[in-house]
């Protein structure tokens, strides 16, 4: 792509990088001015003076990191991979409301392919095209003037006066500064590119450059409990994906999305806590020992999950998967990955429905039990972008729905009903797996998702927002339960009493260990959910 000689404005080094800086300031980082005019709100002229201060000082920033990073890759590199990388981060943060925060990032990463396929859309490559390459092939279209001595220096004074700005700035207004970014911690999160840039190292740092931990067993002669005349348990935990507790008529929703675990009778837990919001968390933080409050992903790796212990007590211990992965937690247990050429009626060659799990869940099944067993079903549920290849055609109860995976173009309804008939059509899975249960002696269901998610809410979008300001819709989700033991309805009731009492994915731990019969050290019988109902 070539420029007509008129657009050649042959700029100094200087202007090259205050225009750049001021590009940066002004249309990347408006959903960060935006978020700070709320902040404020600024009606005095104090306050006005503060706002308008702030693209200031970023602008000051900008010309200070371009100019030290362009000293060390160039100035055009500097600005090409500046000016690509923010208008990627743009769409993400305009179209979803995404903050890139380390948690984003370990969750982008361990994306696979055909879940980044999912959010490729016209939306995103014209962002990608109008602020990324445009620009770019401006910036290696122009000549900079000048010769080599003469550019540093008036680079030099351009730096100088950034300086300088940042220190009056700094020096007139840090109490507002000071009180603004107290009270609105994650502000800075949104500053493109280098809250990511930031975000980028503490994920490369944490994953790839800290020593391991040595590996702590918790617990190194877990047993199973022999309860008299008890046959062995069977023990299905389903691990929902973006599932949200007010999208299910058990829940009290409006629409009926719920009617298969309605008629069979499974309790509904409607006050439900996740660990995280997105499943890069979620999943090994629900399996673990630890606490959402103290979950560290590092320590987590590097001992004991809930299933390992079950394991080593001698039980059988199962995890079939219809995700991206386990995340870790399936490592040293039995594990069945979806393969999307298993079946073309099920499968479409990226994704599979989860009613595969099922047939899945069957084959483990076919063999007699010879002790206690735990099975892990991961479903893909409700995973955006798309929607509308969670659920097969017949299974559109709610119309119309939105085929396409820019979502925030979608009617608000028809965005909805999208998203409800996924919810149906897990309650519908969720039925053919009791119904498979129920041929089976012992058994029982644990359903829950591993979080939430946004629907356009307050304009945003899917999940993985900070947990400190996520909102409701990304960290209330759904619990059910299922068991042959409901037979008794005196256990059913004692269970559905539980209905309202808040709980949280820490009870997972126990809960499981509990329901598998498991004798361990670090049982805490408080936070098993069923214990008091239990002879």
């Amino acid at each position: 792509m070539k420029f007509p000689r008129s657009l050649n404005l042959n700029p100094s080094l200087a202007n090259f990088v205050f225009i750049t800086s001021v590009l940066i300031t002004l249309v990347f980082n408006f959903p960060f001015i935006s978020n700070v005019y709320h902040a404020v709100s600024p009606t005095t002229v104090g306050q006005w003076i503060f706002f308008l201060s702030v693209p200031l000082l970023l602008t000051f920033f900008n010309i200070i990191a371009l100019s030290l990073l362009g000293a060390i890759l160039l100035p055009r590199l500097t600005v090409a991979v500046t000016l690509l990388v923010s208008s990627l981060l743009l769409y993400g943060t305009v179209a979803y409301g995404v903050i890139f925060d380390k948690s984003m990032i370990q969750n982008v990463m361990e994306t696979n392919t055909g879940e980044a396929f999912a959010y490729l859309n016209s939306t995103l490559l014209l962002f990608f095209f109008l602020l990324g390459l445009v620009p770019v092939v401006a910036v290696f279209n122009q000549e900079i003037n000048g010769k080599l001595v003469a550019r540093v220096k008036h680079l030099l004074k351009l730096n100088v006066l950034a300086v300088v700005g940042i220190i009056v700035i700094a020096a007139g207004l840090y109490k507002d500064y000071a009180a603004v970014g107290r009270n609105n911690k994650d502000l800075a999160k949104y500053i493109i590119p280098y809250a990511f840039y930031d975000s980028g190292y503490k994920y490369l740092r944490d994953t790839y450059f800290y020593p391991p931990l040595p590996y702590k067993v918790l617990d190194k002669t877990p047993s199973i409990i022999n309860r008299k005349n008890a046959l062995p348990s069977t023990t299905v935990l389903v691990v929902g994906e973006t599932a949200r507790a007010d999208k299910f008529a058990s829940n009290g929703y409006s629409r009926n999305t719920t009617p298969f675990m309605n008629d069979i009778g499974a309790v509904s837990f409607n006050d439900v806590t996740s660990c995280g919001t997105a499943t890069a968390v979620s999943v090994p933080c629900m399996f673990s020992r630890l606490s959402r409050q103290s979950y560290d992903v590092r320590i987590a790796e590097s001992q004991d999950n809930v299933l390992d212990i079950i394991h080593r007590a001698g039980a059988d211990v199962t995890w079939i998967d219809n995700n991206s992965s386990c995340k870790g937690v399936c490592k040293r247990v039995e594990t069945i990955a979806f393969d999307p050429s298993r079946d073309p009626s099920l499968c479409d060659g990226d994704f599979c429905y989860d009613v595969l799990l099922n047939e899945l869940l069957k084959d483990v099944l076919s063999s007699p039990a010879t002790t206690n067993r735990v099975i892990v079903l991961h479903m893909i549920g409700s995973h955006g972008p798309t929607y509308y290849r969670r659920y097969p055609a017949e299974f559109a109860k709610f119309s119309p729905d939105c085929p396409r995976s820019d979502i925030q173009n979608c009617d608000s309804q028809a965005l909805i009903n999208t998203y409800d008939n996924t919810i149906a059509y897990t309650d519908y899975v969720l039925g053919e797996i009791v119904n498979t249960l129920k041929n089976v002696p012992n058994a029982s269901m644990l359903y829950l998702s591993d979080h939430g998610e946004s629907l356009g809410e307050k304009g945003l979008y899917l999940h993985g927002f900070p947990y400190q300001i996520a909102p409701q819709e990304q960290t209330h989700i759904p619990m059910l339960f299922w068991t042959s033991k409901f037979e008794d309805s005196g256990y059913r009731n004692c269970i559905k009493n539980l209905a309202n009492h808040p709980y949280s994915q820490d009870n997972l731990f126990d809960t499981l260990l509990g329901l598998s019969s498991v004798k361990s050290i670090t049982y805490q019988p408080t936070m098993d959910i069923f214990k008091q109902c239990e002879a």
